[in-house]
């Protein structure tokens, strides 16, 4: 069934659902889309559309609209009559701004637009109040408008891969934040607007060479379970890091911090630790309190051994401690019943664990 015939279709049925996905149209949308007025969901996912026609306004019961992975430029004015839309996406296009009419789409819950190319997002974000999770990753966003702020009920925000140097003080109104990804931008230090998101669960600020420092108040983020501080500069961590027991997952690689606190072991929830390339000649014996921990990585670091407590992680899967200087493991690696992936290439071992085990085991 080509398209023409899957609209004419619709319409004939008064269908309340229509996906043409993944289905040329030859780069336009005939304007006959306008007559599915009963349609509350509409899947465009893939379609090569160059635009949108304004016959677009008519299907005011819309309530989900998907333009994943078009060729939009632009958006037309006519998108503002959709003001039943809760879930718009519009991520891997090319947009390059977006119409004032967008200020009318207040009942919006979830808006993509991730992958485009806006350099900036409009004042008229701010009365969407009713969003509650917000895609902006991968533009070229070097700042966010201070109409943010009013973004009250945001849960998600995804700011990754663009060049902001700063967040506005208005953003720490957003106090129900629970995610928040601004990996690979700018920053060119800690945004202490952070702090006012007690709700945070996950936060992503790796990439940012220019952090360099992280406040004490850092602890206050108790309900964070992620958190990924790769490549932002630091020569060391604040003692409160280690108050954030609920982590699981915690990102330090790429940073010149020399050394890790024996405070580490306080994190006993954790089941991911990423210490790769921080310059460590040791470890801590306090790493074998991690006893929920399931990889670790150690890879690009200075290491001469292993502590033998590494042998009461006793749910550890993966151990990665290629390119150190290693020349012996604790014989407590073998008795690990769930590690399958220990790397330990371009290390200058001889050790009998490993031969024993090769099987099971990479070493060089």
């Amino acid at each position: 069934m080509n398209h023409a015939t899957s609209i004419a279709e619709a319409a004939r049925t008064q269908a309340t659902h229509l996906s043409l996905g993944a289905r040329s149209l030859d780069l336009y949308l005939p304007p006959e889309i306008g007559q599915l007025t009963h349609l509350t969901s509409l899947d465009l996912e893939e379609c090569w559309l160059l635009s949108l026609p304004p016959e677009i306004e008519k299907l005011t019961n819309l309530t989900r609209l998907n333009l994943y992975t078009n060729y939009l430029t632009s958006l037309p004015p006519e998108i503002g009559q959709l003001t039943n839309l809760t879930e718009l996406n519009l991520s891997v296009n090319h947009l390059t701004s977006l119409p004032p009419e967008f200020a009318r789409l207040i009942n919006l819950t979830d808006l993509d637009l991730f992958l485009n190319s806006l350099g900036v997002v409009p004042p008229e974000i701010g009365y969407l109040t009713n969003l509650t999770t917000l895609e902006l990753g991968s533009n070229h966003l070097t700042f966010l408008p201070t109409e943010i702020g009013r973004l009250t009920q945001l849960t998600k925000l995804d700011l990754k891969w663009n060049r902001l140097t700063s967040l506005p003080p208005e953003i720490s109104r957003l106090t129900q934040l629970k995610d928040l990804d601004l990996l690979d931008n700018r920053l060119t230090s800690f945004p202490s607007e952070i702090l006012s998101f007690a709700e945070l669960r996950e936060l992503a600020l790796g990439g940012n060479n220019g952090i360099s420092f992280l406040p004490p108040e850092i602890g206050q983020l108790t309900h964070l379970t992620s958190l990924d501080l790769s490549n932002t500069g630091l020569t060391s961590l604040p003692p409160e890091i280690f108050r954030l027991t609920n982590l699981t997952s915690l990102v330090l690689s790429g940073n010149r911090l020399g050394s890790l606190s024996p405070e580490i072991g306080n994190l006993t929830n954790l089941t991911r630790l990423h210490l790769d390339a921080i310059s460590l000649t040791s470890l801590p014996p306090e790493i074998g309190q991690l006893s929920h921990l399931k990889d670790l990585f150690l890879t690009k670091n200075q290491l001469t051994s292993l502590p033998p407590e590494i042998g009461q992680l006793s749910q550890l899967e993966s151990l990665y401690v290629a390119n150190n200087r290693l020349t012996f493991l604790p014989s407590e690696i073998g008795q690990l019943p769930f590690l399958a992936n220990l790397d330990v290439r371009q290390n200058a071992l001889l050790d009998e664990v490993a031969l024993q085990k090769g099987n099971r085991y990479t070493y060089g």
